[in-house]
Order: structure tokens, then C-alpha cells, then sequence
């Protein structure tokens, strides 16, 4: 996940349709860091505030982790943090997973805040995911450069 203003991907879950694992653990996260919900699995409003989420691997074959690796996403995604990399704001980038950090190397941390856990998924939110409050961190370092915090659950946050 990148903050990236204003530049936004959407990212939705229909309604009637079950939140996937790693989402409902993302909530779970959301709710210890921040104490607030996301009663909807349309992240509409995070995209509007110019959160980027994006993948490694854009595609996959459903129930079947990590099948398209290696097929060409990766040199599309490292382009995509390279460009971020490149903008004059300061941005927060949230690397979550192995997979994701290796994309570390293309960002300056000095110039970007970099918050790095193990991914969200039920194999690994155990073993650093949970409590290693994102979002609270995201918004501080926000704070620290003048721009305002993102306001992640259904209800403003307090100031």
C-alpha cells in the first residue's frame, strides 16, 4: 500500500459477498491500531484520500496463492513504485509481505516512510501483522509533513 495523493486505485469487495481472509485481518488491525470499523468492503473512500493498493501480482487463479507469479506483474508493479519513488511529495509506502518488501530497494527512504510487516493473510498476520498498527503510523508520519491524515474506518477519526 502506498499513500500516494492524489493518484488512487479503487479497491471493492461487493456487497453480499464475504470479505476475503486478508481483508477481515486488515479490519481486525484497522480496529486495534485506530479503535474504528469499516462496516463495507468498498475502499472507495481510502482511494479518494489517495491510497494505493496494489499488489505484486495483480491476478491469480482463484484459491491458488502466488499462480501467477513470475509472469510479467512484477516488472509492471516495480514500474509503478519506481514512478512513486520519483514523485517530489513525500509519500508513506506499506509493504506487507515478503513479496512486497522486496520492493523496498526501489524506494529512497529518506525522502519516504517506509513501514514494513509480515502480510495480512491468515498464514502470517500471527507473526507481525497484527500489532504493527500501519495506520496509526501512516497518519503520523502524514502529520509530520502537513498533510492530512487519512481517515481509514467509517467515521472520522479524532484529532
Amino acid at each position: 500500500m502506498a499513500l500516494a495523493r492524489p493518484t488512487a486505485w479503487l479497491s471493492r469487495c461487493p456487497p453480499g459477498l464475504i470479505y476475503p481472509p486478508s481483508l477481515r485481518n486488515v479490519y481486525a488491525e484497522l480496529e486495534a491500531d485506530l479503535g474504528v470499523s469499516c462496516s463495507s468492503g468498498d475502499l472507495t473512500s481510502w482511494a479518494e484520500q489517495g491510497v494505493l493498493l496494489l499488489n505484486t501480482t495483480l491476478t491469480v487463479r482463484q484459491g491458488e496463492a502466488g499462480s501467477h507469479q513470475g509472469r510479467g506483474w512484477e516488472r509492471f508493479t516495480n514500474a509503478v513504485i519506481q514512478a512513486l519513488d520519483r514523485r517530489e511529495r513525500p509519500m508513506v509506502f506499506v509493504l506487507w509481505g515478503k513479496a512486497a518488501q522486496v520492493k523496498a530497494g526501489f524506494i529512497d527512504s529518506t525522502r519516504h516512510k517506509v513501514l514494513q510487516a509480515a502480510h495480512p493473510s491468515p498464514l502470517s498476520a500471527t507473526h507481525g501483522f497484527f500489532g504493527s498498527r500501519p495506520f496509526s503510523q501512516a497518519n503520523e508520519a502524514l502529520q509530520q509533513w502537513g498533510v492530512p491524515s487519512v481517515v481509514w474506518g467509517d467515521r472520522k477519526l479524532p484529532q
